[in-house]
Order: structure tokens, then C-alpha cells, then sequence
């Protein structure tokens, strides 16, 4: 064979090599959807309690949760040390407000380096590291935002969350350690963005509690952070007691009971009332 030919069949092997890593990389950026841009509530779901001080409806909360819970009061918001701590990164599909999304792109290759979601005044900042970044030590600093990497699976952005500092659940007490993780899958449909969010605590949950929430694409900018957290005197001194209720004196526990005619069980977040089967309980239990 002479060296013309070899070096045509050189070529031509460079050329489908070239091809088919072009194919591929057209593939994975195909699976990249953009998220940028200022996202509004959409408030379609209910997620963030009912406003009742006794509202666990819907969680999976062990003993040990149900306990705490029931001695927070929301009397600990007034205290000044209390005021602008804010809330964990759960809250992002728990609050009414929108959401600012924008990337950070490396300057070269031009590849998304952080997915960034905006704050509010009562929630950290989220950073989506995605190049490939580990997650730091189980010993390293737990912020409110805590630490997130991210990763594609097809179209749809799937981050975890850990390093969170321990907090709540939801706003009428249910906690949160610092071991909590949380899973979020970000899925854009046109001007819809979806929020699967999957919170997994082996100190205070008795299985993962699952929450999805969706935003609507907005001409109207959604600021990427929220007015500053400013603390008042509100008739508690820095330092002074923290209000709370004792074991089983709670005034609330049965203000649901009484207000909706279900069973407190329900109210009180057992496991078993997340599931359909839980209805024909319902059905069979009078109200107690």
C-alpha cells in the first residue's frame, strides 16, 4: 500500500473520530437545559403548613422529632439572637417567593462551572457546583446553604445538598439535623420549571419526605437576593429564656383536631398517613 493511501485512510479515520465525538458532545449539551433567568411561584401547592402552630400534616417525623416539635413555640422568632437566623436550604420549595437563577461559565472551554439560586432575605444562597468538585469532609463547617453538587441526567438537573446546619423542617417546628441531606431535581418543561426536592434525616425522619413545587418563567425580575434581615426589640432580651412548651402541654395540639375533624395521628405526622391506604383509616376512625 503506498503512503498516499495510508494517509488518506489516516484522514478519513480522524474525520469519523471527529464526527463522533462531535455527535456526543452535541448529545450531553442537548441534555443541558438552560435555567437562567427569573422564575415566579407558581403557590399551586401547599407546602409550608397550614398556619396552624400544630401542623405536621404530610411528614414523615419520627418520636424523637414529634417530641421537639411539640415543645417549640413560635414566641422563639422574637427573640433578637433568633429573628435573622433563617432557614435551611429546604425552604426552597417551601416559601412563597420566586426564584433568580444564573451560571458562572469557565472563560475558555465555556462550560457551566456553579449553577447559582438567589437568596432571600430568610434563606442562604445555593451554589450548584458542577465540575465535579467533591464534597468536603462529614467534619467541615454546615452552613444554612450547606455544600451542593450537581450532575445531568438527561434534561433534568439533579443537585445534593449536605453540611447543612440543623434548623427546621417546616415553619411550625418539625427539626432538622445536621445530618439531613436533600436531593433536588431541577426539570424544565418551556416557561415551567419543576422542583422535586427529597429530604432524607436519619435523626428526625422515619423515611424520605418528598415536596415538588413549581416556578413560571417571568418577564418581571425576580431580585437574586431579598431586603436585609434587620432585628428589633420585640419584648425579649438577648440571652433570656427560650420559650417552649413541656412534654404534653402543648395548647394546639388538637386545634386541627377540632377544626378540620380529623384524627390528631394525622396532624401529628405519623409515617403512615402519607400513603392512600391511610384513607380508609381515615374513613373508619372517628376524630379524637
Amino acid at each position: 500500500m503506498g503512503s498516499n493511501a495510508v494517509l488518506r485512510k489516516m484522514v478519513i479515520r480522524a474525520a469519523l473520530i471527529a464526527v463522533l465525538l462531535g455527535a456526543a458532545t452535541a448529545r450531553a449539551a442537548l441534555g443541558q437545559v438552560d435555567l437562567a433567568g427569573s422564575w415566579a411561584a407558581r403557590n399551586n401547592e401547599i407546602l409550608a403548613g397550614d398556619g396552624l402552630p400544630v401542623d405536621y400534616t404530610g411528614m414523615p417525623l419520627n418520636d424523637e422529632a414529634r417530641t421537639k416539635a411539640l415543645s417549640y413555640s413560635e414566641s422563639q422568632l422574637s427573640m433578637i439572637e433568633r429573628q435573622c437566623q433563617g432557614w435551611p436550604a429546604f425552604y426552597l420549595v417551601q416559601g412563597p417567593f420566586g426564584l433568580r437563577i444564573w451560571s458562572e461559565i469557565e472563560p475558555v472551554k465555556g462550560s457551566v462551572v456553579s449553577w447559582t439560586i438567589g437568596a432571600w432575605e430568610d434563606r442562604a444562597p445555593m451554589t450548584i457546583w458542577m465540575d465535579g468538585r467533591p464534597h468536603p469532609s462529614e467534619y467541615a463547617l454546615h452552613t444554612r446553604a450547606g455544600f451542593t453538587t450537581g450532575a445531568w441526567e438527561g434534561d433534568t438537573l439533579v443537585a445534593r445538598t449536605t453540611h447543612v446546619q440543623a434548623g427546621f423542617l417546616r415553619k411550625t417546628g418539625p427539626p432538622s439535623s445536621d445530618l439531613a441531606t436533600l436531593t433536588t431535581r431541577f426539570s424544565r418543561h418551556g416557561d415551567i420549571l419543576t422542583v422535586l426536592a427529597i429530604i432524607e434525616d436519619p435523626v428526625y425522619l422515619a423515611e424520605p419526605w418528598v415536596l415538588s413545587k413549581s416556578f413560571q418563567l417571568s418577564a418581571m425580575p425576580v431580585p437574586p437576593v431579598g431586603p436585609p434581615c434587620m432585628s428589633t426589640f420585640e419584648g425579649r432580651e438577648a440571652g433570656g429564656s427560650v420559650p417552649h412548651y413541656l412534654p404534653e402541654k402543648n395548647p394546639f395540639v388538637d386545634e386541627m383536631t377540632r377544626k378540620y375533624q380529623i384524627p390528631r395521628e394525622a396532624v401529628l405526622g405519623e409515617p403512615q398517613t402519607l400513603y392512600p391506604e391511610y384513607r380508609k383509616k381515615l374513613k373508619a376512625a372517628p376524630p379524637r
